[in-house]
């Protein structure tokens, strides 16, 4: 998604629901780039109720500055330029939306406020879908919230959206000098958090799970549910990333560890060994929502969510999410 226009009568409808002070068709005009923005802010912000609470931020912001749009501009573009002023201005009121020093030796630093996206809330438009992939997952969602975030917003805008220069100085209030140069180094940082990932990122990229994630998260799933700790070991690779969220600490060990400390911490014994499991997706990634059934429960409740990242047939990354009293994560709260 560059800037390209929507139907002509969409801006034309915009610019007369303005002019009439018309809420009910203004508001079904904007709600068809409801989705795009959400996923527009969460790439700002990395947390999906945030997300939320700025996309309809960014919809006050733009009834109350209706008369201003003079259809210079795509009705999109506008409408991505208030979304990224009303992120700018969250994080500049919030000191909690940077990354922690971690608090393992040699872990970096982590991002504890990261929520998962729902799939299903991601947007339809199928040229937004083929490069949202890559643009969504959790490590590039990670490695942007370490660059300022100004310069987050340039490099999205940029090198994510595709608006040339002049387009985001205009947004931001910048130069065009200013742009290129927060651009250059967010480029840099980027590169550093992302050494083994591609980096173009408005190439269009496949989104559809591969046969070989779906066969390691139905084995995983098996062996979650069958207690085999033997054969989770054997999914992980050795130098598996491992986070649970919103705990602290990302660590990278042997599969034999993660499976050995899961245990020490609990799981797998009695109270915390009848499991149930469903794929899903979330990110555009594999994943699986693990419910668990305590002795004197007789249904299964929605426990965590795993996010797996499987390179060569093994998880490289898991990251779990605390999955309870999250609706929006289109999850059934029981089995």
């Amino acid at each position: 998604m560059t800037d390209a226009r929507p139907p002509g009568d969409d801006k034309a409808a915009f610019i007369a629901a303005a002019r009439s002070n018309d809420a009910a068709q203004f508001a079904l005009i904007t709600e068809h780039y409801r989705r795009e923005l959400q996923v527009h802010c969460y790439r700002m912000l990395a947390h999906y109720e945030d997300a939320q609470d700025m996309t309809q931020e960014t919809f006050l912001r733009v009834w109350n500055k209706r008369e201003s749009f003079k259809g210079d501009a795509a009705l999109r573009t506008w409408l991505h330029r208030i979304a990224t002023n009303a992120c700018l201005d969250f994080l500049e009121k919030r000191d909690d939306r940077t990354p922690v020093p971690a608090e393992l030796p040699g872990a970096g630093s982590e991002v504890r406020y990261l929520q998962p996206y729902p799939d299903r809330m991601l947007p339809e438009d199928p040229q937004e879908s083929a490069v949202v992939r890559e643009t969504i997952e959790l490590a590039f969602i990670v490695a942007v919230q370490h660059l300022p975030p100004r310069q987050r917003a340039v490099f999205i805008l940029r090198d994510v959206l595709g608006w040339p220069a002049s387009k985001t100085a205009d947004a931001l209030e910048l130069t065009v000098a200013s742009v290129t140069s927060a651009l250059q180094r967010a480029r840099v940082t980027m590169r550093e958090q992302l050494p083994d990932r591609r980096l173009d990122w408005r190439r269009p990229a496949a989104h559809e799970l591969s046969d070989d994630e779906r066969g390691v998260v139905k084995s995983y799933i098996e062996a979650h549910e069958r207690n085999d700790l033997d054969g989770l070991t054997a999914l992980l690779r050795d130098d598996l990333r491992f986070t649970m969220l919103p705990d602290p600490g990302t660590v990278t060990v042997t599969a034999k560890e993660a499976v050995d400390g899961w245990v020490s911490n609990g799981l797998f014994q009695r109270g915390y060994d009848d499991w149930r499991c469903t794929a899903t997706t979330v990110n555009r990634m594999p994943a699986a929502a693990l419910y668990l059934r305590t002795p004197d429960d007789p249904e299964y409740r929605l426990f965590t969510i795993a996010v797996l990242h499987i390179v060569d047939g093994r998880i490289a990354e898991l990251t779990g999410f605390d999955a309870t009293d999250k609706p929006w994560l289109g999850l059934p709260a029981t089995l």
